[in-house]
């Protein structure tokens, strides 16, 4: 296999999933109105508490910010590997099992995928996106990780089915490691 090119999330080619377009208006919209009428009611009143609402609300959309960007690719997968953003781009080579989880919270039922690495995430890397720009730092991730070498991906703000997600990326996987 030849060496991974250098590449960059915004020229990401092969399968590529957003998130979906309603995912995060309301969070990102009713936070930050809620949050302006916060501040404003603080600046003409003088009071601290209100003052600090108002800046939790602006910064809780500004973390949620990224679930309105839709035209960018998130989450994809090319001849290279896995690519998340804020993560970089996983070899193929690298990857020991991707699964679809369930998760039951009351009466809701959440997807999240997890990629189970062959070795340490420093070492599966083929590109390195974890530096990110610094107004970016305390925007949401789409991954987390979790414990082995396990990088955990909620699938609830994309745009495609959880399923579906996961059966294009084993499918990838499969043919691209064989």
């Amino acid at each position: 296999m030849a060496d991974a090119p250098t590449v960059n999330i915004d020229d990401a080619n092969g399968y590529t999933v957003g998130y979906g377009r309603e995912k995060g208006q309301f969070r990102v919209f009713v936070l930050s109105g809620v949050g302006i009428i916060f501040t404003t009611a603080a600046f003409y009143t003088g009071s601290e508490l209100l003052l600090a609402i108002g800046v939790a609300a602006l910064g809780t959309a500004y973390y949620f910010f990224p679930l309105i960007e839709t035209g960018r690719a998130r989450l994809g997968a090319n001849e290279y590997g896995i690519f998340i953003e804020g993560l970089g781009l996983i070899g193929w080579r690298s990857i020991e099992k991707i699964e679809l989880i369930q998760i039951a919270v009351r009466t809701i039922i959440n997807y999240e995928m997890q990629i189970t690495l062959k070795q340490p995430v420093e070492r599966a890397l083929l590109a390195d996106w974890r530096k990110m720009p610094i107004y970016r730092l305390l925007m949401r991730l789409p991954w987390t990780m979790g414990h082995s070498n396990t990088i955990r991906v909620p699938l609830e703000p994309f745009a495609e089915p959880a399923d579906e997600i996961e059966r294009t990326l084993n499918r990838m996987r499969r043919f691209y490691q064989s």
